[in-house]
């Protein structure tokens, strides 16, 4: 795998343009009790910001999580994709995407990746340099919380760490141009903390993924105001986006605090027409074990059209759905393949059964 270089432009709206570049440099072995995998140091900058740090990592439950994994396909499954058990024997070994990794399944899986990352060499001077009450995490509801890193802080280092839970979340704003939306911000728990608790908080570990970043902003925003001896943030995000990371880096906080983002994997593309639909970058470069995104185009196939399915397949679809309601993100799913590429989830499986 090469180093990549990345230069990127594109207008937030009809007068404020975006340019900037991103740096990966080449994947490191990284060692874990639990198996290890790579890792892979990177620089998102634009304009006149600081540089804004990223981190990739590569491991068995990151891989699985972002491209394929193998599945025993029971009818519970089944039922909720939508595959007649007709055409797909039940309790078979098949190949099938990270998105199809629903609920609870998904959640420990997760669990399981975060937990070789909060144990990989990128945080260890973190945890050597810091006591347990000087580190917090903050959990932003719903999805973040199924992340479990402060139960990952713990399973590596022993440490209790306080969690302070946040609810940050989308709301249509018609004002807002090319987005539609603001972030809403209805729950901070740090009134949980007194004043010597919270001032003793020197690193702030954020959990959530990242699609136009406008939560995330927000949030980075509000913890560096209420918690002011803040030395680093460390945000854990399974997903992130270039054009989310942007706006990252773009934050005030960024500007006074360490800012880095922690990734699986790869970084992704953010289509229009409201670019919170996330796909995979085609370019190897990209991708620490390019061979993996090439098995999980194969996977996606073509549609009756020649277009690459994988190309639009969104990483996320539903984001928190697939953890609350496995039902719901195939909905989703079916929704997005069907406009696009007149499929459903059920046809792509059917048709990789038989391969």
């Amino acid at each position: 795998m090469s180093q990549l270089h990345y230069p990127f432009t594109f207008s937030e709206d009809a007068t404020h343009k975006i340019e900037g570049s991103l740096e990966l440099s080449e994947p490191l072995p990284c060692d874990h009790k639990s198996g290890g995998g790579f890792f892979r140091m990177g620089k998102l900058q634009i304009n006149d910001c600081p540089a804004l740090e990223i981190v990739l990592y590569h491991n068995d439950a990151t891989a699985k999580f972002i491209y394929l994994h193998e599945n025993n396909l029971d009818a519970n499954l089944l039922d909720i994709i939508g595959v007649d058990p007709k055409t797909v024997v039940p309790m078979a070994v098949q190949t099938l995407p990270g998105q199809l990794c629903l609920g609870s399944d998904r959640a420990q899986l997760i669990g399981n990746a975060v937990s070789e990352i909060i144990g990989a060499s990128p945080l260890a001077s973190t945890f050597e340099q810091y006591k347990q009450q000087n580190l917090a995490v903050f959990p932003i509801a719903r999805e973040g919380l199924k992340y479990q890193v402060a139960e990952a802080i713990y399973s590596n280092y022993g440490y209790y760490c306080d969690e302070v839970v946040l609810d940050a979340h989308h709301v249509f704003d018609s004002s807002v141009p090319v987005y539609n939306r603001t972030v809403e911000l209805t729950l901070f728990k740090d009134k949980d903390l007194d004043q010597t608790q919270k001032e003793n908080i020197a690193v702030a570990f954020l959990a959530d993924s990242i699609a136009s970043g406008l939560v995330m902003k927000e949030v980075v925003a509000r913890v560096s105001e209420r918690f002011e001896n803040l030395k680093q943030i460390e945000v854990i995000s399974p997903l992130a986006t270039i054009r989310g990371l942007c706006r990252l880096a773009q934050s005030e906080a960024n500007r006074h605090i360490p800012v880095r983002v922690h990734v699986f994997e790869t970084l992704l593309n953010a289509l229009p027409p409201d670019f919170y639909y996330s796909a995979h970058f085609a370019d190897p470069k990209f991708h620490i074990c390019p061979d993996l995104e090439e098995k999980y185009r194969a996977w996606w196939g073509k549609d009756t059209a020649g277009n690459a399915i994988a190309d639009t397949a969104c990483a996320g679809y539903g984001w928190s759905e697939v953890f609350y309601s496995p039902r719901k993100q195939i909905q989703m799913m079916n929704s997005q393949l069907q406009a696009r590429h007149n499929l459903t989830i059920a046809d792509l499986v059917t048709r990789n059964a038989g391969k």
